[in-house]
């Protein structure tokens, strides 16, 4: 049987279990089980037993139909970083497949069944690679058994290879559509007993140029996304939000709005209570024939708003605020040796300020959710990297039992982050059951996206450091001052919570005697979430640019400076940072490797020619910073004119994640960190007055364009030789060293020190 799902360019109206009947039904399925992974998972790495890992049901996962065809199933969501063809590459090379015989489709929402979907942190491959390899040696051997009970000789005389199972001693062969039914009925072999490939085997893992599974689709428009998606009977819905964070609708007026040809109905949705984690804000909501109707609709709507608490927020008069708390001491963090003494003592103090406004995440595709609550169940059709989440929220609402709630997870035209938080979902089903059981699409416009969104936090750091006579810090001081994304979930705890504090902040490995990192206080006056690379961007930001300013007070080369401070090649064991030092991942498992960082900046200097001679207005910056346990440096060239006009010639990128999987989408994830940690460096900000945020659009929001990027991006990887060994995340390292190498080469050709982002038009003479 062919368990591929048809491809349709109409609705999407699958049902949830015809998809798991169609995998059970005469083709091979399996994978590793739950209890036996989650087990050895937890036993060989400790911690959250490689969290999200393919975990329950094994017959979901993969399909041989009986003509070869294997069909996949992606339980992360696919939002440009390639996770879908990666993960096809992984099992191919260990199931002895030809990958151009895959077709990957992507899981139906369901934590039960598929384990942890929630596509953040950088979490997807590393989490998933060693089950991966399994799933495919599993399938193999499956195979294998098969075909050599049907030939009546020992397993160990017939071999898989290239789609095929083989019996070299009577030159018999099967192919593996022709025995998937009959082995899809064997016991799955244990973990211990399957024969994994060794490095130089590999077929696929580590190889370029491997197409995309869903390429084609792609750059033809026939891929699904969240917003392509039009079940029969669809009506469209935008929404009228609070303007400031908090606030309601007071009264509304819907009279000219349903003059509207095609409106259909005006309907206020209840905001919940803030901190809102992932629901709505509440508003009025204009549902129209289409989303022109809607759109225009909205714009008749006579609303009345009451401000709320955050109606007074003020970008100007809160970045005040935070600089007078960090000038202030604040709860201690990490503390190593006694910093006030060795500032006392030091023969020069050096201190300086950091600020990066909020910034929003701005995928090309808007948040969309198509939602049809009816009396029997809920369909949810969406982009959304927390397919569970999406569907608790809404199976919680309605009071219906989870497994009456189907989720399509379709591809995301862009995440960072944003679509992490479902409140979009939650919307489009509360305007569904208001409709009668209509399926009701929501989507945001570009102000929407903007305006309603869950921005990166606002921050200032504060450093100061004692130099010795030599120009060495003898003493560190930092103060990180920020709203917490913990703010979502609880009253304003208001200090960051400690994973946000070891994203480059207790965790910063120079090798000076005297730390001390401080966390004063700070409310949040806005949504905060996820944005890609989180609390890395500021501390990073704040960090690397203080390194380079202290080379310059101690008139070294920036980066000479950089890897002198780093000290001496080690391995550092967390419990040195803090007791109260999150990682969020197992530290055993991944210790602190100064060497690592070290050959990321040394290969990114050698790759933009560091040190060469450049004309006047002309300079080289250089940065370095470990996230998502990998290493990344980032060297940066500019060119300032007279008129204080600056070009970007080149950025060389250098990576180190261990063992690189797919090498052309880790290149290509580089590529992207570069152009979006200059566009956010350059223009980001998002700013506020009287609670409402200032920009709408990209015309005061602008992000990059080709006319702007560096005409050359050269990454360099620095691959680990041991796919056995842990591995390190990819979508979201390769941004927090941009800023700080950026700001740092503006220095070496101006001598200008820029330390509030957005650079904008800081050089403008």
């Amino acid at each position: 049987m062919n368990a591929m799902l048809p491809e349709t360019d109409g609705p999407f109206n699958i049902s949830r279990r015809s998809v798991l009947l169609g995998f059970a039904a005469g083709a091979l399925v399996l994978a590793s089980g739950r209890a036996a992974l989650a087990a050895e998972e937890a036993k060989k790495y400790g911690g959250e037993a490689m969290a999200g890992g393919l975990k329950d049901d094994p017959r979901v996962f993969l399909s041989i139909a009986e003509d070869g065809q294997v069909t996949l199933l992606c339980n992360r969501a696919e939002m440009g970083q390639g996770i879908r063809i990666s993960f096809a590459m992984v099992v191919a090379d260990e199931l002895e497949a030809d990958l151009a015989r895959f077709v990957v489709q992507q899981a139906p929402g369901d934590e039960d069944r598929y384990g942890s979907q929630d596509t953040d942190g950088s979490r997807s491959m590393r989490h998933h690679f060693a089950a991966l390899r399994r799933i495919g040696a599993a399938a193999r051997a499956m195979l294998e058994a098969e075909a050599a009970s049907r030939w009546n000789v020992p397993a160990a005389e017939v071999t898989a290879a290239n789609h095929k199972v083989s019996h070299a001693a009577s030159k018999r062969e099967f192919g593996y559509g022709e025995l998937a039914k009959a082995a899809a009925s064997r016991p799955v072999p244990a973990a211990a007993a399957l024969r994994l490939k060794n490095t130089a085997q590999f077929r696929y893992i580590g190889k370029d140029n491997v197409k995309l599974v869903d390429g084609a689709d792609i750059v033809t428009g026939r891929a699904k996304y969240g917003i392509d998606a039009r079940p029969d009977g669809l009506v469209y819905a935008v929404v009228a939000r609070p303007p400031a964070y908090g606030g309601k609708a007071k009264s509304y007026d819907a009279a000219e709005a349903l003059k509207v040809p095609g409106v259909l109905k005006v309907i206020p949705i209840e905001g919940t209570a803030i901190p809102s984690a992932f629901l709505p804000l509440g508003g009025v909501a204009v549902v129209a024939e289409n989303s022109f109707a809607a759109t225009k609709g909205r714009s008749k709507l006579k609303i009345e708003w009451e401000g709320g608490p955050n109606a007074g927020y003020d970008s100007v008069a809160y970045r005040k605020t935070l600089e007078e708390a960090a000038r202030a001491p604040g709860k201690v963090v990490r503390k190593n040796g006694d910093v006030e003494a060795a500032l006392g003592k030091a023969h020069k103090k050096v201190t300086a300020e950091y600020y990066i406004p909020h910034l929003a995440q701005a995928p090309m595709e808007p948040p969309s959710g198509t939602v049809q609550v009816r009396e029997d169940g809920i369909e949810i059709w969406c982009s959304t990297q927390a397919p569970q989440v999406a569907r608790e929220n809404v199976a919680k609402h309605f009071n219906m039992p989870l497994e009456k709630v189907v989720l399509h997870n379709l591809l995301l035209g862009g995440g960072f982050g944003r679509k992490s938080k479902p409140d979009y979902v939650a919307e489009a089903a509360i305007l569904s059951k208001a409709m009668g059981g209509k399926p009701v699409k929501v989507t945001f416009t570009r102000e929407d996206d903007l305006h309603h969104g869950f921005l990166h936090t606002v921050s200032v750091e504060r450093l100061e450091a004692g130099l010795d006579d030599k120009g060495k810090p003898v003493a560190w001081l930092h103060r990180t001052v920020a709203p917490s994304i913990g703010a979502l979930f609880m009253p304003d705890p208001k200090h960051q919570i400690p994973l946000e504090l070891s994203m480059g902040a207790v965790d910063m490995p120079l090798d000076i005697a005297n730390v001390q990192v401080e966390n004063p206080e700070a409310a949040a006056h806005t949504r905060v979430g996820w944005f890609r690379s989180v609390s890395n961007i500021p501390h990073a930001f704040a960090i690397q640019s203080f390194v380079a300013e202290l080379a310059h007070e101690a008139g070294r080369d920036p980066k000479d400076y950089l890897l002198e401070i780093l000290g001496k090649d080690r391995v550092i064991d967390p419990a040195v940072f803090s007791d109260g030092w999150d990682y969020g991942e197992d530290p055993k498992r991944y210790p602190y490797e100064t060497a690592r960082l070290r050959k990321v900046v040394e290969a990114a200097a050698k790759g933009i020619g560091w040190g060469r001679k450049l004309p006047k207005g002309q300079g080289l910056g250089i940065a370095a910073h470990r996230s998502f346990v990998s290493y990344t440096a980032c060297a940066v060239e500019v060119a300032v004119d007279a008129k204080g006009v600056l070009t970007i010639p080149r950025v060389d990128i250098a990576f180190d994640c261990g063992a690189v999987i797919n090498p052309d989408r880790v290149q290509a994830q580089l590529q992207g960190a570069v152009i979006q940690g200059l566009s956010l460096a350059l223009s980001g900000e998002i700013s506020f007055k009287d609670g409402v945020i200032q920009q709408s659009n990209f015309d005061g929001y602008p992000v990059l364009r080709i006319d702007g990027a560096p005409p050359k991006i050269e990454v360099h990887l620095v691959p680990a030789k041991n796919y056995d060994g842990p591995l390190g995340g990819a979508g979201e390292p390769g941004v927090p060293p941009v800023a700080p190498a950026l700001l740092n080469a503006i220095f070496a050709a101006t001598g200008k020190r820029i330390r509030s982002l957005p650079v904008r038009d800081q050089l403008a003479v």
